[in-house]
């Protein structure tokens, strides 16, 4: 077993003062030992840092570990400490405190927690597991360029100043906020200066900062449906209620009567999370002119429209406010890599003091280090290289994924198209729904998504949401295959494949 450093100070149980020093020293490490709390193979501080600890003798240290060493508790390694044995002695494993049993449900009391407390619900996280066809929602993290990352980071530490470790603004670093607000300006057509933007730790806590600080119990809020179950996560732990509204091919449908009493509305204009389709222009029109007449906020999820293959691109809905309507998030989680924590919020300005302040008292501010590097990575340009070679490829996957469904899967699921982002979504044929096929897809070692969970009501249950930028063509195809196999094997009407192309 590998040895532990572990040499912080050690914290034993008060001596009573009619305990002998050494009686009282040598029983606490022996008790340290026997409960777990100093490990097998963990290294003891050394007798004079002990001795300086609790004020005593270096020779009564000395003496409790010669007695610990003799028992066979911990042993002497020349040159580099006393250990923690990796095997105790039998006769006194058998001293060992049995722990409590834990109390039963029925007899512990009910713990008073708040309103929202009772409401807020797990949201789940990635699985930590090798990305597999179709998981969607992912970058392709293989073909991320760590070892440039990795040399970004080493220059801004060498860099690093006494100043720069004391923190930033709450609204975060201000060198990465200018950096953010010139790439929103030139590649999402968003209307904002450095002062309206808030660096956070990625959409989800964008959503959650924005609900606080406009929505109060009972507000209504409007979402798409189907639509992203994070947000629908974040009101309903508010206390909020939430009116969905059904979608068409140009986007969230809307009446006169739409918006009425709401005070905000939550949508994924650029790419519909999770059907993928683009808001179109008269749409957008005409959600600000609603939003306006009935003065409700609309926060607009960018999640992940950097990826675009299709079409002309449209600006941000917030790039056609006139009047501050709209806030604008979006996160470089889907752009670089998920376990980096941090999104941006775009504010209008007469805002922008009532978020600092709520930061201030919550995080502070974001992680100012990985501010900076990213900072570095986007003004050198890595950043604009990145997006434009994973647009490229992300390209050539969906391309793959069409042509290889067109050949297997006819009849069964039609794939659509998108115009952008990293996933797509298929509408099961003969009658199949979207939780048998997902289950049935499962079995086949194929990951995909039924839309159902993201829809209230039937709207979408016949659908399969399957992400493409993940992984590769060769794994593509394989998750064509045997997504055909599963599907027929649920008809029981097997049907002759085509056999695929190279591409």
């Amino acid at each position: 077993m590998a040895k532990r450093a572990a040499t912080f100070e050690l914290a034993l149980p008060p001596r009573h003062k009619t305990a002998p020093a050494y009686r009282w020293l040598y029983a606490s490490l022996r008790a340290a030992i026997l409960e777990g709390r100093l490990r097998a193979a963990a290294r003891l501080p050394a007798t004079r840092d002990l001795a300086r600890q609790y004020r005593l003798s270096r020779g009564t240290i000395v003496s409790a570990v010669e007695q610990l060493k003799s028992e066979g508790y911990v042993e002497a390694r020349t040159g580099s400490g006393t250990y923690v044995s990796n095997t105790l002695p039998d006769d006194l494993l058998q001293v060992r405190s049995t722990p409590k049993p834990p109390l039963a449900q029925e007899e512990m009391k009910p713990r008073k927690i708040s309103a929202y407390a009772k409401r807020v619900r797990l949201f789940p996280s990635f699985a930590l597991r090798p990305s597999r066809a179709f998981r969607p929602n992912l970058p392709a993290l293989d073909l991320f360029p760590t070892t440039l990352w990795a040399q970004v980071a080493a220059r801004r530490l060498r860099k690093v100043s006494t100043n720069f470790l004391l923190g930033c603004d709450p609204l975060g670093y201000l060198p990465l906020r200018h950096a953010v607000a010139d790439y929103l300006s030139s590649s999402r057509g968003v209307n904002c200066v450095p002062g309206q933007i808030a660096i956070v730790s990625g959409a989800q806590e964008a959503l959650d900062l924005v609900a606080r600080l406009v929505l109060n119990p009972g507000d209504c809020v409007c979402m798409e449906n189907p639509g992203y179950i994070g947000a629908t996560a974040v009101f309903q732990s508010l206390g909020a209620k939430i009116s969905y509204v059904p979608l068409d091919e140009d986007g969230m449908k809307l009446g006169a009567a739409t918006l009425r009493n709401a005070r905000l509305v939550y949508v994924t204009p650029g790419h519909q999370f999770p059907l993928g389709i683009t808001m179109s222009l008269a749409r957008r029109l005409q959600l600000l002119e609603l939003a306006r007449k009935s003065g409700t906020l609309i926060l607009e999820d960018d999640y992940d429209s950097e990826f675009r293959y299709a079409g002309r691109p449209l600006p941000a809905l917030q790039g056609l406010d006139r009047h501050g309507e709209v806030l604008f998030t979006g996160s470089f989680s889907k752009v670089l890599f998920p376990s980096l924590r941090l999104g941006y919020l775009v504010l209008p300005s007469d805002l922008a003091d009532r978020f600092s302040a709520t930061l201030s008292i919550t995080r502070r501010h974001a992680p100012l280090m990985e501010q900076a590097i990213l900072c570095d990575f986007i003004t050198a340009g890595h950043f604009g290289r990145h997006l434009r070679r994973m647009r490229q490829i992300y390209a050539e996957r969906l391309h793959v994924l069409l042509h290889c469904a067109k050949q297997n899967l006819a009849g069964l699921l039609e794939i659509s198209g998108v115009e952008a982002g990293l996933q797509t979504v298929g509408w099961l044929k003969r009658g199949l729904r979207g939780e048998s096929a997902a289950a049935a897809a499962a079995k086949r070692n194929v990951e995909v998504i039924p839309l159902s969970i993201y829809s209230r009501g039937n709207a979408a249950a016949t659908g399969l949401q399957l992400g493409f930028a993940a992984v590769d063509a060769r794994e593509i195809r394989r998750g064509v295959q045997d997504l055909a196999i599963a599907l027929e094997a649920m008809c029981q009407t097997p049907r002759r494949r085509v056999k695929q192309n190279s591409l």
